[in-house]
């Protein structure tokens, strides 16, 4: 791994959620290589709080990598905020903060990146 990454979900309906909803991004292998190749690729994002058992409204998330947003209410922010954020991406440690704008209830889970040398160590051996 070359990065740890903070996955906050905020504003769902219970912590429950939150945690599925981070837990599922956190795992995702399309948005940790995403994250290994510092593309801030939001469309990612959302398809793997898709697949979370957490009810959302898609048109009210908002999505920021630490303080830059890409993601405001379901409408991506355009070409320099995914300049912004890729920027943020660079760095060793950053937090991917989810709000889904529906309740009070938040989590958090840890998280890596998917690199070239993890991907090439699992494929030549069999476990």
């Amino acid at each position: 791994a070359t990065k740890a990454v903070t996955i906050q979900v905020k504003g769902a309906r219970d912590k429950d959620g939150a945690l599925a909803a981070a837990r599922t991004i956190a795992n995702s292998p399309l948005v940790k290589t995403a994250f290994f190749g510092q593309d801030p690729n939001w469309g990612r994002i959302m398809a793997a709080l898709g697949r979370s058992d957490c009810f959302f409204h898609p048109d009210r998330v908002s999505i920021a990598f630490d303080d830059v947003p890409i993601v405001v209410e379901g409408t991506g922010l355009g070409p320099e905020a995914e300049r912004k954020s890729a920027q943020v991406m660079q760095q060793d440690a950053f937090i991917l903060t989810i709000d889904l704008h529906d309740g009070s209830g938040s989590g958090e889970i840890q998280t890596c990146d998917f690199s070239k040398e993890y991907i090439e160590i699992n494929a030549d051996y069999r476990s």
